[in-house]
């Protein structure tokens, strides 16, 4: 399907495209088990915004050895506006994911899930444009709150909501660290998205996935299949992302 159906480049549709897609969301786990290959995916920015920086990671789900990265640079197409990130970035975060030998069994992505106000966040949008299972994890909440205290211990999490509804989850990744919002995106449960986002998490906030794509979208790694291009970096970075 398209990643954008009939949009007509205006922000009043895309907003109306956002809940279109959002009813092809599926909250039910689709992944393969035990997984094989997992993905990261994440976008930066160069030239003062002008160029659009998509990095993709493709890793060994067993052994979180990286193989293969690609980076894409085009021209940014769209202003940033609140809510509509992904019709700004998705175009590159495509292009990086044709470009690797594989597509991964889930993909993580710098960015939210369903913890969106038309429960569309990029991560959401990849993966039903894709048709791949994924996950979003952001570092900031969008909206939403939590009503319980998050405890500062290892793999904690608690329910974030956005009035009734439960949206995501705000997960203790590290301690002494400011909380993760974690979110399914598309064919992934609300309830297996904080476990998977700790499964692939070594010592670092961030798991694997993101944590190498933020790198190489953020210009702090270098390119490089087949090994770890970021082994020594801090990757708590705070960037806006929905």
């Amino acid at each position: 399907m398209s990643a954008f159906a009939d949009w007509d480049g205006s922000i009043a549709d895309a907003r109306r495209v956002q809940d279109a897609l959002s009813a092809r969301v599926v909250l039910r786990d689709g992944f393969v088990a035990p997984l094989r290959w997992i993905g990261g995916f994440d976008v930066g920015f160069e030239d003062e915004g002008a160029t659009t920086r998509a990095a993709a990671v493709l890793l060994d789900a067993a052994t979180l050895e990286v193989v293969a990265s690609e980076i894409v640079r085009m021209p940014t197409s769209m202003p940033y506006v609140p809510g509509l990130l992904s019709f700004r970035e998705l175009p590159a975060l495509l292009q990086a994911l044709e470009r690797l030998p594989r597509a991964p069994d889930l993909a993580f992505v710098d960015g939210h899930g369903i913890a969106h106000p038309r429960r569309l966040g990029i991560a959401a949008h990849f993966g039903v444009a894709t048709g791949l299972p994924s996950v979003g994890v952001a570092k900031r909440i969008l909206v939403g709150a939590s009503r319980m205290a998050l405890h500062d211990m290892r793999g904690a999490f608690t329910p974030l909501r956005d009035g009734r509804e439960q949206i995501g989850w705000l997960l203790r990744s590290k301690v002494r660290c400011n909380a993760l919002v974690v979110s399914p995106g598309h064919r992934v449960s609300m309830a297996s998205a904080p476990e998977l986002v700790m499964r692939f998490t070594t010592r670092y906030r961030l798991p694997e996935p993101t944590r190498l794509a933020d790198r190489l979208a953020s210009r702090r790694g270098e390119r490089v299949a087949g090994a770890d291009p970021a082994v020594a970096a801090d990757d708590d970075v705070d960037d806006d992302a929905d």
